[in-house]
């Protein structure tokens, strides 16, 4: 008797089954990394002022971080690559099928009405009405059916809440796949920046070695210098000449990489010739606190609406255990001749309901939740995980931003002793107080700063935009 209570009881209040879906706890740090490494902390004093970024707490992200660096054609780019990648054209049309699906999930909740027509040709056995004989006849039928399927234990309600966290998966999806592609051609146009750079570099250094050589080659045929000096030369020249290659297929391969974003083929477009002077490298750096990171970064939003749908299958798995209940009538007209199908005397009807429930299945249902429960609970595992790696993203891109100031003003340094310490090595070499290789061993110093000078510079752009893309960035 308690049983058939609880069972009107459940009938009549249309409760959800299974667990609610509560939306994990925040992250309780206010900082990304012990105060010891803190990388809010400014560069040090001694560093050169037009060079440092500060890191502000606390702020948010620019609408369209790109524009941060000042170039009116990178925001160009990044309009054509959101126009012409396949990629979100792709993602687009999945958040479109995943808005239907939702869409069709939510039908469920109301009644179904068909409309029902049918012709036929029927004759009865003779013994089946006994004495009375029906010879063959034609009759016509028309008229609707309606089903409808009482979500007493939730079940439906259920599948549509996963329908709809399954829909908010795909629009972080979407917004995931526009903060990869905008971070792509942030960094494949600083890539083009700086490749161009080194190859200027390359050059100047190319410049400096036949300069050289040409001083070695005069002081040998003053009877200065001996031919091994002037072999020397040459070997550095040679040497430093196998630099340019690398570089100029560096700066191929991230303009065709450009060119795919944009969803065009290398052959048919070019980029503009950037150059690292035509970006503005941000002062000042807005960074979300842990606790608003989770509630930005997409992929984050995305393990978090899987969660919500595994959550929601749970409910789902729970409903299957108990009782469903169907409703199911027709109306309409039944006739022997297509003329008398609208007669009013003609009408007719049934009403039926049915009642299913669950006995015996050998312990699949229960072992369907059991599954459905060990899924939640792995996509809470995904979902901490990616919360972590994303933490731990965001503490090793502020630790680089703050490193690299303080190795582009070490490098600054370096360039500058190296072109002084070149410079006196070469009037000394005029003045004859120092051999050819000491100008060399110069010119090698030289070269390396220059060129370390260049990648420092451009990591620095790199790890700025990286910054960004581990924010999450906004909405488009």
């Amino acid at each position: 008797m308690k049983r058939c209570i609880f069972l009107v009881l459940l009938i009549l209040s249309g409760c959800k089954a299974g667990p609610d879906f509560v939306r994990p706890a925040v992250p309780e740090a206010n900082q990304y990394s012990l105060p010891q490494t803190a990388a809010e902390s400014a560069v040090p004093t001694d560093a050169v002022a037009d060079t440092t970024q500060h890191i502000v707490l606390g702020e948010s992200v620019a609408e369209k971080w790109w524009g941060l660096f000042g170039s009116a054609a990178l925001d160009d780019l990044i309009r054509q690559a959101i126009e012409g990648s396949p990629t979100i054209a792709q993602a687009t049309s999945t958040l479109a099928q995943a808005r239907e699906l939702a869409t069709a999930a939510g039908g469920a909740l109301y009644p179904q009405v068909d409309a029902t027509g049918g012709i036929g040709r029927q004759k009865y056995g003779k013994e089946f009405l006994g004495s009375f004989a029906v010879p063959p006849f034609t009759y016509f039928a028309g008229g609707l059916a309606v089903n409808y399927a009482f979500d007493n234990a939730g079940g439906i309600a259920r599948s549509i809440e996963e329908r709809r966290a399954l829909l908010e998966y795909q629009r972080q999806e979407l917004r995931a796949a526009h903060l990869a592609l905008s971070g792509d051609v942030v960094s494949a146009v600083i890539g083009i920046a700086g490749a161009r750079e080194q190859i200027r570099a390359i050059d100047d250094l190319l410049v400096e070695d036949r300069r050289n050589l040409q001083l070695v080659q005069a002081s040998f045929d003053a009877g200065n210098a001996t031919r091994v000096d002037v072999l020397v030369a040459e070997s550095q020249l040679a040497n430093d000449e196998t630099l340019r290659p690398p570089a100029s297929q560096e700066l191929s391969v991230r303009a065709h990489a450009l060119a795919a974003l944009l969803g065009r083929g290398p052959g048919e477009w070019a980029p503009p010739p950037f150059d690292l002077n035509q970006l503005t490298l941000p002062a000042t750096l807005p960074v979300s606190l842990p606790s608003e990171l989770v509630h930005q970064r997409p992929d984050i939003l995305a393990a978090e609406a899987e969660l919500h749908a595994a959550t929601a299958d749970v409910g789902v798995a729970t409903a299957n255990l108990y009782p469903h209940i169907t409703l199911t009538g027709a109306v309409g007209q039944q006739a022997l001749t297509l003329g008398a199908l609208f007669d009013v005397h003609n009408d007719a009807w049934s009403l039926t309901s049915g009642l299913t429930a669950p006995l015996f299945d050998g312990g699949t249902l229960r072992a369907r939740r059991r599954a459905q429960i060990d899924a939640m609970q792995a996509s809470a595992a995904s979902y901490r995980e990616t919360v972590l790696q994303s933490l731990r993203q965001v503490a090793d891109v502020l630790e680089g931003i703050d490193h690299d100031a303080l190795l582009f003003t070490a490098e600054t340094h370096a360039v500058d002793a190296a072109q002084a310490s070149l410079n006196l090595a070469r009037e000394s070499y005029r003045a004859g107080n120092v051999g050819v290789l000491q100008v060399l061993d110069a010119e090698r110093l030289y070269q390396r700063a220059r060129l370390d000078f260049v990648r420092v510079q451009t990591q620095r752009y790199l790890d700025t935009a990286q910054l960004f893309l581990a924010l999450g960035g906004t909405e488009l």
